[in-house]
């Protein structure tokens, strides 16, 4: 891989780690951790896996606090909300809030607890092994472990049957925002497809646009087809069965499928731990890693691409998320070695003087925009889940380019939510929990 901007050399990781630190204990809010201050006021499912991950290694009672927190809001089908709504947060304070979610509508829903009604990538399960990992209270650990299993467990088997909408042995999500990657251009096609009635969406305000800029954010347009989208699975209640056969999104992406297959793994590393049986976890690891190979690898493209399970199509485009079936131990070299080609390849490294590994949408495509939420910047999360799979496949020469650009980023820039991948600007959220977290274990990781 060619040589990013040369920054790496200059970083001070003790600064960069003593930083972090202080975001993430400004962020804290007693039982959880915000993404930011500004932008983003309660409790997000994904980020708290990163958070936890990164915290784990100063702060283990807090770390561990953060999935409890996330997971006593587990719905009772096992579905784990994208959002956690903070109480002391005012209603009409952040859109969508809990009164447009209305999760009380399904019977599944906690009780006291305000959610969402939709979920996220389930990074969890190999968030808290990576968190045992890091464990100085081994004991502590252990019984952490053993309250969070079961409730991981049924993360997953809600996953494996209520969300497998094609039979495919792979969930589909049934949002953008259930990908993490809500701006994709992966999603445009549907997007612009979706025909939203007259009146059938509620007056709201957008919040985002107030806290960064515009042109960051997602457009208009693109914010209409979320929040119809949105609208569609509350009027079912909540109702799987009824969404997937009514929705015109349901998709199935090698992002969403490796973290699954990546937690599962991970599972059955944890039974072995708290004397639970490996076995089925190991069985399932090994069926979702042959599903994602059969249904999301395109042969002519030499690429993983995401299936729309409604049209029964690949969509295809060239972003990040085709590159973490990396996250699979078994996947076969030459599917490995594609990968990496297309990493190194002018699309995701470009051959300018000043550049930072990896953008999340090749820099060759008419639609990247270096600045606009996953549609061209750099966030910390992809590259780290990219920095795993490389390191399990032994490449370890991209996965250290990786380490030395993220570090990069947040020393030219500070804990930004994504940054440019040409001159590394901050872009989004100030003082960002993932991106400090996730710093943290890049440095920590490589002690």
């Amino acid at each position: 891989m060619k040589t990013p901007h040369p920054v790496g050399a200059d970083v001070d990781e003790v600064a960069i780690v003593t930083a972090a630190q202080h975001v993430l204990d400004a962020n804290w809010i007693g039982s959880s951790t915000v993404p930011s201050r500004s932008l983003y006021p309660h409790q997000w499912s994904w980020d708290s896996a990163f958070i936890a991950v990164g915290r784990s290694w100063y702060d283990e009672p807090r770390a561990q606090l953060e999935l409890v927190t996330l997971f006593n809001a587990q719905w009772a089908n096992g579905m784990v909300p994208h959002i956690v709504f903070n109480p002391a947060v005012p209603d009409g304070a952040y859109f969508p809030g809990p009164d447009f979610w209305d999760a009380g509508r399904s019977a599944n829903a906690p009780r006291g607890i305000r959610t969402s009604g939709i979920t996220q990538p389930p990074v969890h399960a190999a968030a808290a092994l990576a968190m045992h990992r890091h464990a100085v209270d081994v004991d502590g650990s252990v019984a952490f472990l053993r309250h969070l299993y079961p409730r991981l467990v049924a993360q997953h088997a809600y996953l494996a049957t209520a969300r497998d909408a094609a039979g495919i042995g792979l969930p589909a999500i049934v949002h953008p925002w259930e990908s993490g990657l809500d701006n994709s251009p992966l999603w445009d096609r549907t997007l612009a497809g979706l025909v939203i009635p007259s009146g059938a969406l509620p007056p709201y305000r957008r919040f985002d646009v107030e806290h960064a800029d515009a042109e960051d954010r997602p457009t208009d347009a693109a914010y209409d087809g979320f929040v119809y989208l949105a609208c569609r699975y509350r009027d079912v209640d909540y109702d799987d069965r009824a969404l997937l056969a009514a929705t015109e999104f349901v998709m199935t992406g090698p992002l969403f499928s490796s973290i699954h297959l990546w937690s599962t793994h991970a599972l059955a590393e944890i039974a072995h731990i708290v004397g639970a049986d490996p076995a089925p976890h190991r069985e399932a690891a090994e069926a979702i890693g042959s599903a994602i190979v059969r249904n999301l690898w395109d042969e002519r493209r030499q690429t993983f691409d995401p299936l729309n399970v409604r049209a029964g199509a690949r969509e295809p485009e060239d972003t990040i998320v085709s590159f973490l079936p990396l996250l699979d131990p078994a996947l076969p070299t030459r599917l490995v070695d594609a990968i990496c080609a297309d990493l190194e390849s002018a699309c995701f490294h470009p051959d300018l003087p000043t550049h930072f590994v990896v953008p999340t949408y090749s820099v060759e495509s008419p639609g990247f925009d270096r600045r606009r939420y996953w549609r061209g910047p750099v966030w910390l999360n992809t590259n780290w889940l990219l920095w795993h799979g490389l390191r399990q496949h032994g490449r370890q020469d991209l996965a250290q380019e990786i380490v030395r650009s993220s570090l990069g980023l947040v020393a030219l820039s500070g804990f930004r939510e994504y940054f440019d991948p040409f001159d590394g600007a901050g872009r989004g959220s100030t003082d960002f929990s993932w991106s400090a977290a996730l710093a943290i274990d890049f440095v920590r990781s490589g002690a």
